[in-house]
């Protein structure tokens, strides 16, 4: 759900739009149709990630008006209007302090403002302080790391570092999507994989968009080579990255399609 601000950006592909209103509907409505069959959604990634160089640890200093008006207004309509089950915050800092443990965005926004019900988890290993997270509205962190961190949950209630009640309530917040879950199956569930991939094949298709070379305007002569330099030229990439992958079921209908 974050928003197009640098065509730089490793993760264009996966936004919506460089428009927060647009971006904030179409979310929405896609969160409102993946949940009305009874799987949950986790609108990522929360909040001002916008660059993949340093994402890790790089700190977004926005002011007030920008990060409300642009940046936070892309998520809001999967909350208020799409109800989304899960969010996953960022790596990146937001005005110095880690997404993961930002109090401002995860309880004030997220829960407070827009009324998020759901939990909040981690992109993985976008964990910095455990028990700051836990009292700044994170519940889940993903991948599990060890009874370590349980621990430093635990130690921090036992010494009142951190009030019981918070753990409760993180602990009701997942049990909430956890059997929201288990009552939204559907028993003996199958569905067909040709006629899926017949749709995804359509679907590509119907998005293709073939560009007519008129008056010479681009540089291409039959009589000439093209050079094709860099990484992708070895081993070109044709799904983007991380949780965009696709396993394809049939490889000779890809190949059917890449080749028209």
């Amino acid at each position: 759900m974050n928003i197009k601000r640098s065509p730089l950006c490793g993760r264009n592909f996966e936004y919506f739009s460089e428009d927060p209103f647009l971006a904030s509907e179409m979310g929405a409505h896609h969160v409102l149709g993946v949940q009305e069959q009874g799987v949950g959604t986790s609108v990522k990634h929360f909040a001002a990630n916008n660059q993949e160089t340093l994402r890790n640890s790089i700190n977004t200093i926005v002011d007030e008006r920008t990060l409300n008006e642009i940046y936070l207004r892309s998520f809001e309509g999967t909350i208020t209007k799409g109800d989304a089950w899960t969010v996953m915050c960022a790596y990146n800092l937001v005005n110095g302090e880690f997404c993961s443990e930002n109090e401002y965005l995860l309880t004030d926004i997220l829960k407070n403002r827009w009324g998020h019900q759901g939990f909040v988890m981690t992109d993985w290993g976008a964990i910095n302080e455990r028990v700051k997270g836990l009292q700044a509205g994170l519940e889940l962190e993903m991948p599990y790391s060890g009874p370590d961190r349980d621990q430093m949950i635990v130690d921090a209630v036992k010494s009142g570092k951190m009030d019981e009640a918070v753990l409760d309530q993180a602990v009701e917040r997942l049990l909430n999507v956890i059997f929201k879950t288990y009552d939204a199956r559907k028993e003996g569930f199958t569905y067909n994989k040709e006629e899926h991939h017949l749709l995804a094949r359509r679907t590509a298709g119907e998005c293709m968009v073939l560009l007519k070379n008129e008056e010479g305007l681009l540089p291409l002569d039959p009589k000439q080579s093209v050079a094709v330099i860099g990484a992708f030229a070895a081993k070109p990439r044709y799904q983007g990255g991380g949780s965009s992958h696709i396993s394809r079921h049939n490889w000779i209908m890809l190949l059917i399609l890449s080749a028209r």
